[in-house]
C-alpha cells in the first residue's frame, strides 16, 4: 500500500494543526500548508466543550499553559429577554484563537510537521496520487490530502462543492472587550434576524461573537449601527455592550458562512473541521468538532498504515461512517434549533416551555455535544 506515502494538510486552523500533530506523534510524515502566518485572530465562539480534554492530553496539549477559562453555566435569551439559566452538562473552556491556534502550530513544529506559509492554488488527483499546486509555484505530490480549508475556499470552487454554488445569508462578527463578565458562565443570547455569543477567554478578554441573517444587516450602514439598531434591542446584549470597551482597533468579519450539507470525501480529499461540515454557533460546538474530526481521520490512516484498512476506497468508504456517526445528528440539530429561534411566535413558545420545565435545555445542549472523547493506545 503506497497511498500512504505524504500526507498533506490544506489548512492550518484547528482541524488541521490537531491533524499534523496526531500524525506526526504516531510517526507519520506531514506537510501542513497554511495561507496565515501565526498568531492570528478569527472569527470564532472560542469557546471549547470539555469533550475533548481526553484527546488533548494524549496529544501531549497542555492547555492549561494558555490560562483558559473554566466555563461551568449558561445563559439564553431570546431577543425580548426572556432568560434560562443552567448548568452545562460537560462543561467547557474558554481560549482566544490567537492563542490556541499559535500553540498548535508551535507542537506540530516541535513533532516534526513541515508547515509552509502558501495559498494552495489546486488540487489534481490522478493515477492514486495528488499533485498540489500554490500560488506561490511550488508542486507537491502526495498520496493522501485532507481538507482543512475552513469554511469557504477556492478550493471548494474549483471542487465545484455543491454549497459554494448556493448563496449564502448568513455573516459573523467578532471582537475582544473588556469588561465585567464572569469567567465561568457562556452567554447565548437571540436577537432579530441572529443571536450572540458571550464568554471570557484568557488574559480577562470577553470574546464577543454573533451570527446574523444578511437580510437583517444589509438595512444598516455599519456594524455599530446595526448594533445599535438590532443587537441591543436584548436587554442582555444592551446591558454587555454598554459595559464593555472594544479591545480591537475594529471587529473581525466574515459573509457568505454556509451551513448547508457538505461532502465528506471530495475529489478522495478526506475534508475535516469546518469543510466538513460547519455546526451554528448557537450549539457552541464547532471547535470540539473540529478537533474531533481530526482524530477521527488520523486514526483511520493510522490504520491504512498499518495494513489495517486495505484500500482508499475502505478509508473513505470508513471515514464517511465514522464522521456521520458522531456529527450528522449534532448537525442537524443545529440547523432545526436556528429555523426554531428564527420563528418568533415558536421561539416564545418554546421558551414558555423549558422556564416551566427548565431540566429541558440541558437536555437540549447534549443532543448537540458528544461524550467525553475515549483515545485507545
Amino acid at each position: 500500500m503506497n497511498i500512504i506515502k505524504g500526507i498533506v494538510i490544506v489548512g492550518g486552523g484547528l482541524a488541521g494543526l490537531t491533524a499534523a500533530i496526531h500524525l506526526s506523534k504516531i510517526g507519520l510524515k506531514v506537510i501542513l500548508i497554511e495561507k496565515n502566518e501565526y498568531p492570528k485572530h478569527k472569527v470564532c465562539g472560542e469557546y471549547i466543550s470539555n469533550e475533548i480534554v481526553p484527546y488533548l492530553n494524549w496529544l501531549s496539549l497542555d492547555i492549561s499553559q494558555l490560562n483558559p477559562t473554566q466555563i461551568s453555566k449558561l445563559d439564553f435569551s431570546t431577543a425580548d429577554g426572556e432568560l434560562i439559566q443552567c448548568n452545562l452538562p460537560l462543561g467547557g473552556f474558554g481560549v482566544s484563537r490567537y492563542a490556541l491556534d499559535d500553540f498548535l502550530y508551535r507542537k506540530a513544529i516541535q513533532n516534526g510537521c513541515e508547515i509552509i506559509q502558501d495559498s494552495v492554488d489546486d488540487i489534481v488527483y490522478k493515477n492514486d496520487f495528488f499533485t498540489i499546486s500554490t500560488l506561490n509555484n511550488r508542486t507537491i505530490t502526495a498520496g493522501i490530502v485532507i481538507g482543512a480549508f475552513g469554511k469557504r475556499s477556492n478550493i471548494d470552487q474549483k471542487l465545484k462543492r455543491e454549497f459554494i454554488t448556493k448563496k449564502s445569508y448568513w455573516l459573523a462578527v467578532k471582537a475582544h472587550y473588556s469588561g465585567e463578565y464572569s469567567n465561568e458562565l457562556v452567554g447565548l443570547h437571540n436577537f432579530k434576524g441572529g443571536y450572540c455569543g458571550v464568554s471570557k477567554v484568557e488574559n480577562d478578554a470577553v470574546n464577543i461573537c454573533y451570527l446574523a441573517s444578511y437580510d437583517s444587516f444589509k438595512k444598516y450602514k455599519s456594524i455599530e449601527d446595526f448594533q445599535n439598531q438590532v443587537v441591543v434591542k436584548n436587554p442582555y446584549l444592551k446591558l454587555i455592550f454598554d459595559t464593555s470597551e472594544l479591545l480591537f482597533d475594529t471587529p473581525l468579519t466574515i459573509s457568505q458562512i454556509s451551513f448547508d450539507a457538505k461532502n465528506t470525501v471530495e475529489n478522495h480529499i478526506l475534508m475535516i473541521g469546518d469543510t466538513a461540515g460547519l455546526i451554528h454557533p448557537l450549539c457552541g460546538n464547532g471547535m470540539a468538532m473540529a478537533i474531533h474530526s481530526a482524530k477521527i481521520v488520523s486514526e483511520l490512516i493510522e490504520k491504512l498504515h498499518k495494513n489495517e484498512i486495505k484500500s482508499r476506497k475502505q478509508l473513505e468508504k470508513r471515514y464517511i461512517k465514522e464522521w456521520n456517526l458522531n456529527f450528522k445528528k449534532r448537525l442537524r440539530m443545529g440547523r432545526f434549533l436556528t429555523f426554531i429561534l428564527q420563528k418568533q411566535k415558536t421561539s416564545a413558545f418554546l421558551m414558555k416551555i423549558m422556564i416551566k420545565f427548565p431540566k429541558l435545555l440541558p437536555i437540549i445542549i447534549k443532543r448537540t455535544h458528544g461524550k467525553l472523547i475515549v483515545v485507545n493506545d
